[in-house]
């Protein structure tokens, strides 16, 4: 039987437990849904580099539907431009997979993005 064999510190680091979680980090976006698409990739670009490592972070996304159905009803464009920016948040950050994307029935702001890490 072929085991796979752990460093010390490794086994220390399991031992404690895991790392400190820092306190989530929160921006909410309202406006023109392709304006607030833009704001929401810039901050996410800013927030990977203030953080610095992209493999400790996990980006959730929460979408207001009732902000978004007025949105429609506006006449913003919004599966072409919702398609883009996954396309470039997946391709251009190194993040490993989409951003979890959380579907709410809250009159909130239309877009919240909240990230939450290790140090």
């Amino acid at each position: 039987m072929n085991r796979g064999f752990a460093s010390k510190s490794a086994l220390r680091e399991a031992r404690s437990g895991p790392r400190n979680v820092e306190a989530p980090l929160i921006w909410a976006f309202d406006g023109p849904f392709v304006r607030c698409l833009h704001d929401l990739e810039d901050t996410l670009r800013r927030a990977i580099v203030q953080v610095g490592d992209v493999s400790r972070i996990a980006v959730l996304v929460e979408l207001s539907l009732p902000r978004l159905r007025a949105r429609i009803e506006r006449g913003d464009a919004v599966q072409r431009e919702w398609g883009g920016f996954l396309d470039r948040v997946t391709s251009r950050y190194g993040i490993p997979k989409a951003p979890r994307v959380r579907y709410v029935t809250s009159a909130g702001p239309l877009i919240t993005l909240v990230i939450a890490y290790r140090s």
